[in-house]
């Protein structure tokens, strides 16, 4: 039995001048071996450059994932039966709930360079977390995905 209607899936991808800044580290890694050759100055480029990229990557390959009932976001998985209500936060009030109005024991998925989030209450009382703060582009189809979820849970 399929409980989730519409399957979502976002990957959190790392904006575009992240890889700009990827190769100006590789270029100062071959600023750096410039006194020893030419050689070790374009290793410094590949090496540096690739480096950086992976680390570019990597912090971008996180995914928020609605399948079969269960929320994936990052390394949490939680069942949609477990979730309350979403709330959509804007640019101000994502801003907002990534600072002073934090709680400690919720898990935050944040990525600095997405401005909006959803904001998701646990209603699992065995779960001390309150809430998931999650970064995503697309927070109102997000929040209803979750809601066709849970009303298919029921």
């Amino acid at each position: 039995m399929q409980l989730s209607v519409q399957p979502y899936e976002e990957r959190l991808t790392a904006p575009r001048s992240w890889w700009l800044i990827s190769f100006l580290v590789g270029v100062s890694f071959a600023l750096v071996l410039l006194p020893f050759g030419t050689l070790p100055m374009l290793g410094g480029l590949v090496g540096g450059t690739a480096a950086a990229a992976v680390m570019a990557s990597s912090y971008g390959s996180v995914r928020i994932r609605v399948v079969n009932g269960t929320l994936v976001a990052g390394e949490a998985k939680v069942p949609v039966t477990a979730l309350g209500d979403a709330e959509v936060l804007d640019a101000e009030e994502a801003r907002a709930w990534r600072t002073y109005k934090a709680d400690t024991r919720a898990f935050l998925l944040l990525r600095s360079y997405i401005p909006t989030a959803l904001r998701v209450e646990v209603t699992d009382p065995d779960d001390p977390t309150p809430y998931l703060y999650l970064s995503t582009r697309q927070p109102e189809q997000l929040a209803q995905v979750l809601k066709e979820a849970r009303a298919a849970a029921a």
